[in-house]
């Protein structure tokens, strides 16, 4: 499979939320033009390795593969696990984006989100993946700014907002104020961690053995953070294989199994949130208390986990909109708007 490295002159700069579980493109003037998840299928044949399938293709392909096919997620935490199978990736998506292949013009521009807790050899690995795939300038911007930014939060003002980003490897946590962070943290929570969970409680408890897209389905089915108060709630059958017997079965689990599972998660997300408000400035923290925390990020999807982290800090919390599209488009903006230029670094 082959790749244009190059766009034509009249190609857009855009926005890459490169997320452990999926990844959106924004492009410049244009807005949200890709979501799909951040899964390659690679084929090897005679020793040589190609490109099978990309995004919602390969994540079809997930557990299901014949041995000389790999289903590889180059993602992990939110940096670049795998930064030759990234590459390829990016530059699948970026191609999908940019039409049919075009004479050489102008190397665009791309913003690339990342975590708060990405060490300088991670945010080479993602400057690298980007220039490769064809990039002429690579910015970084951090998830929590960006997610501030396309969730409309007034980032610009002296005003103290919060935000939670809740993405596939991680939760960030930033107060920000004056297009600036002035506290930003990062915890190894996320949608991958829960769909882990919820697998191995379901192990545990019914002997049954599921894969990681049933675990996903089973999450935003019925996943919920707050224990039902019959201790039941709804119900959906699960699929799996027993581990006792060895063959296929099925099973009923409910919501409050669900919640039990996650409900460690959940624990720490309530505790990085604490942590972060117990270090806010006074001043900032008062703009909160009248403002609230707004939550983005797929994980923020999760049923009722905006009341558990109201009831746990006081504060009127909100889910923003299109939350799972909030990083990308703030990335994009931040390439737009002069306005929010400087809370990207270049590289």
């Amino acid at each position: 499979m082959q790749f244009p490295r190059f766009f034509s002159s009249g190609s857009h700069d855009l926005a890459i939320d490169l997320g452990t579980v999926n990844t959106v493109i924004y492009l410049r003037d244009r807005g949200i033009v890709l979501s799909e998840p951040s899964v390659v299928a690679m084929e090897t044949t005679g020793g040589i390795s190609r490109v099978r399938a990309v995004g919602a293709e390969a994540k079809l392909m997930l557990g299901k593969t014949p041995d000389n096919v790999r289903t590889i997620r180059p993602m992990r935490d939110g940096v670049i696990a795998d930064v030759e199978v990234a590459e390829q990736m990016i530059k699948y998506f970026i191609d999908k984006v940019g039409g049919r292949p075009m004479r050489i013009g102008r190397r665009p521009e791309i913003a690339v989100s990342i975590p708060s807790s990405a060490t300088q050899v991670e945010r080479r690995a993602i400057q690298q993946a980007a220039t490769n795939a064809g990039a002429g300038k690579v910015y970084l911007i951090e998830e929590s700014m960006a997610a501030a930014i396309g969730a409309g939060l007034p980032i610009t003002e002296p005003l103290g907002v919060m935000v939670v980003d809740i993405g596939g490897g991680t939760t960030e946590v930033a107060v920000l104020s004056l297009k600036g962070l002035a506290y930003s943290a990062s915890i190894r929570v996320g949608g991958d961690r829960m769909d882990e969970a919820i697998a191995s409680a379901i192990r545990r408890k019914h002997n049954l053995m599921i894969g990681e897209a049933t675990a996903e389905r089973i999450k935003v089915e019925i996943g919920t953070a707050q224990i039902p108060e019959d201790g039941i709630g709804q119900t959906t059958k699960v699929r799996g294989r027993d581990l006792v017997k060895g063959m296929p079965s099925e099973v009923e689990v409910n919501q409050g199994e669900i919640a039990n599972a996650l409900a460690d998660l959940t624990a720490q997300i309530v505790e990085a949130v604490h942590s972060a408000l117990e270090k806010t400035e006074p001043e900032l923290a008062s703009d909160i208390y009248d403002q609230g925390i707004v939550m983005t990020g797929g994980g923020s999807l999760l049923a009722n986990l905006d009341d558990v982290l109201s009831k746990a800090t006081g504060l009127p919390v909100m889910v923003a909109e299109n939350a799972l599209m909030c990083v990308a488009t703030g990335a994009g903006r931040a390439l737009e708007d002069p306005v929010y230029r400087g809370a990207m670094s270049s590289t």
